[in-house]
C-alpha cells in the first residue's frame, strides 16, 4: 500500500513539473507573438521598414543575449517613434531621408557583431 501511495505522489509531482514546463512554454509562445506583432508593425515608409526589418534580424542573429535586451529596446523604441511620425504628413515627408541616414549611422555599430546591410 505505501508502495502505491508513494507511486502516486510521484506521479502527481511529476506531473506538476510536466504541467509547469508547458504553462511556461505557453507563455514563451504568447510572449514571442507579441513581440513578432510588435515588430511587424509597418511604418508605411520601405526605407524605415526595411531598416527596421535588418536592425531587428542583426540582434537576433548576432548580438550577444546578454547585450540584445538592449538593442531590442532601443530598435521597438524607433518603431514606435517613426510610426507614430509617420501619422503626420509634413513629417511623413522626410522619413525616408531620415530612416536611411539612421541604417548608415547604425551600420557602424552594428558591424562589430558581424552585421552587414
Amino acid at each position: 500500500m505505501r508502495q502505491s501511495t508513494s507511486n502516486a505522489v510521484a506521479g502527481s509531482s511529476a506531473n506538476r513539473r510536466q504541467i509547469s514546463s508547458l504553462a511556461a512554454g505557453f507563455t514563451a509562445v504568447a510572449m514571442l507573438a507579441s513581440v513578432t506583432a510588435a515588430h511587424a508593425q509597418s511604418t508605411g515608409i520601405a526605407a524605415c521598414d526595411d531598416f527596421l526589418t535588418k536592425y531587428d534580424a542583426c540582434v537576433v542573429s548576432k548580438v550577444p543575449e546578454a547585450q540584445r535586451a538592449t538593442y531590442k529596446t532601443q530598435i521597438d523604441q524607433t518603431r514606435k517613434a517613426w510610426v507614430d511620425m509617420a501619422k503626420n504628413p509634413s513629417a511623413k515627408a522626410t522619413m525616408e531621408a531620415t530612416c536611411k541616414q539612421t541604417m548608415d549611422a547604425t551600420k557602424a555599430s552594428l558591424t562589430a557583431f558581424g552585421c552587414s546591410f
